[in-house]
């Protein structure tokens, strides 16, 4: 029953790991996926295609409107159509130019360029989060790939037991339901090992998706990694550095000066636009031949805001209003940085200290507790229930110190993150 249970479940793991699947797949380092995703994301090249986009914009509102050129034909005589007959007819040519009051182009250039600067830090927020998503990512897989491996050693262990287990029962020295206990034990681990390559095959197909890959693309973790956690500097440094480095934040005062810009250009519209222009009139010669002077026609013209009231006050009150959402906004923001920050700070520095003491503290002290339990055993001085149930526990502090090393180095790129800036530790 064993043995046919072993290779149902074989052949099951082969087909969720991909191994029957012939490939040469290279190990993914952490590194190289950071920079696969920097290079080939398509959603980080998206917002970096806005950004160029709204670079684009402060010189066209920040320039005068293109001038108009106009040609027409003034008061020609429609019983003959004769450009001679009358003293008022002419061929006219000219050029108007509209010009607005004087500081709002500068005005609208100000709020154009605020906003494509707070584009810009949108660009370097996106990456930062890409980076985050993709380490976040990227150790999951490690610590799944590790789950994996320990179950397998666990497996050959408890297959261990077994033997040893119908060994005893058989020589009338052992029970039969340390035989069934022991291949109850080992059919859960296989069942918790389906799970995990489950799992690895969902974060596969998120990084995959990162990386701009398919998502049944192979992927290969290295098997080691550093597991020195650094210590990380005060939480009162790590808001300074948030408060001078985090994107979001610059794109958020960005956004705050633009609506200044635009209240200060609202204002502006209670006063007056113009529109000069110059018009040169040919007439043509008399029936007789007599000379007649051409004209020149010079224009100046101004729209008048006497619905103020309705219309540029209303416009006023809204810019203002925009900008105290925009303040507040920025405001909030700050308060979830820090509170953020403080949550994944707390987080890492306890999953630093379970790392130190399950790798120093337990394992080792489990370890000498399952080798003592089998030797035990082994002389019918501890009973096969103790065994297993040390065995399972160490395999389960084992995996659990890999979780609170993932959920570090997991914290840790939700702080760089949060921070916009590398260099967070003493």
């Amino acid at each position: 029953m064993v043995s046919h249970n072993k290779a149902v479940y074989f052949l099951v793991l082969l087909f969720f790991s991909g191994i029957v699947h012939a490939e040469d797949v290279s190990l993914l380092t952490l590194q190289s996926a950071l920079d696969i995703a920097v290079q080939d994301n398509p959603g980080l090249a998206e917002i970096q295609a806005r950004s160029e986009a709204m670079a684009a914009i402060p010189s066209q509102v920040g320039t005068l409107p293109d001038p108009v050129i106009s040609f027409n034909a003034l008061n020609i005589p429609t019983d003959t159509f004769d450009l001679g007959q009358e003293n008022m007819t002419q061929l006219q040519e000219g050029i108007s130019q509209a010009i607005p009051f004087p500081g709002k182009l500068a005005l609208r250039e100000q709020a154009a360029e605020h906003e494509a600067e707070a584009a810009a830090y949108e660009v370097t927020e996106a990456r930062w989060r890409l980076l985050r998503d993709v380490k976040k990512t990227w150790w999951a897989l490690f610590y799944l790939d590790r789950a994996v491996e320990i179950i397998c050693v666990n497996q050959d262990l408890l297959r261990q037991f077994v033997e040893i287990a119908q060994t005893k029962y058989e020589v009338g020295e052992g029970l039969q339901q340390d035989v069934l206990l022991a291949q109850l034990e080992l059919s859960k681990l296989f069942d918790t090992e389906l799970e995990l390559i489950g799992a690895r095959e969902n974060f596969r197909a998120q990084l995959n998706a990162l990386l701009d890959q398919p998502a049944d693309h192979q992927i290969t973790i290295p098997e080691k990694v550093t597991e020195e956690l650094p210590d990380l500097q005060a939480e009162s440094a790590l808001f300074q550095q948030a408060e001078s480095y985090r994107a979001l934040l610059k794109s958020r005062r960005e956004s705050v000066h633009a609506a200044q810009s635009r209240l200060d250009l609202a204002k502006k519209d209670y006063y007056p636009d113009f529109k000069v222009g110059a018009y040169y009139g040919g007439r043509a010669d008399t029936l007789t031949a007599q000379e007649r002077a051409d004209f020149l026609t010079l224009k100046l013209s101004m729209n008048v805001p006497i619905f103020f009231a309705s219309k540029q006050r209303k416009a006023v009150d809204q810019r203002s209003s925009e900008l105290m959402q925009r303040r507040y906004a920025l405001q909030d923001e700050w308060n979830n940085v820090r509170a953020d920050i403080s949550k994944a700070t707390s987080g890492y520095r306890q999953s630093k200290n379970q790392t130190v003491l399950f790798k120093s503290g337990i394992i080792p002290q489990a370890r000498q507790t399952v080798a003592s339990m089998l030797a035990g055993y082994q002389v019918d001085k501890v009973d096969f229930l103790n065994l297993v149930r040390s065995q399972i526990t160490l395999y389960n502090y084992e995996i659990q110190y890999w979780k609170v090393l993932t959920e570090a180095n997991q914290a840790l790129a939700q702080l760089t993150a949060m921070i916009g800036k590398e260099d967070i530790y003493e």
